[in-house]
């Protein structure tokens, strides 16, 4: 069974700090923060560190590549699935897949990152990073 792509994604909330990501969202980039005191990246994105506390973060362009972590697939109305996926680069996000069999889907599937618009055609919202799996497993 394939997922419903026609599903009307809501618009999320977002904040002036940050512009930056649903900017480059936008541009069909995924971004996210990263300490440049202590090395971590992470998401979602937070003005001080998490794990040192420090306001020394900063943008970066991911990959966009990661593994499923978990997901739940949701069967009421249009199917669609919810995960968390692993970014190469460490974080964790919660995201839909899109795009995929559902029963094709698995625990550490590699994904690759894709945007949904959110909203519709009278109310459009910002781009979504959500994730589609990959071709190959190494990608």
């Amino acid at each position: 069974m394939a997922a419903n792509e026609s599903r009307i994604m809501a618009i999320p909330e977002t904040h002036p700090e940050h512009e930056e990501y649903w900017r480059a969202a936008a541009e069909g980039k995924l971004i996210i923060k990263h300490c440049e005191s202590c090395g971590e990246y992470h998401h979602y994105p937070r003005v001080l560190c998490p794990f040192c506390k420090s306001e020394k973060t900063t943008w970066k362009e991911a990959k966009g590549t990661g593994t499923i972590y978990t997901y739940s697939v949701m069967r009421k109305g249009s199917p669609y699935v919810i995960a968390f996926v692993t970014l190469d680069e460490g974080p964790r996000m919660m995201t839909n897949i899109i795009d995929c069999d559902l029963d094709e889907l698995h625990i550490d599937q590699r994904v690759k990152v894709a945007f949904m618009q959110s909203g519709n055609q009278n109310n459009p919202g910002p781009c979504v990073p959500c994730f589609t799996p990959s071709m190959t497993e190494n990608s």
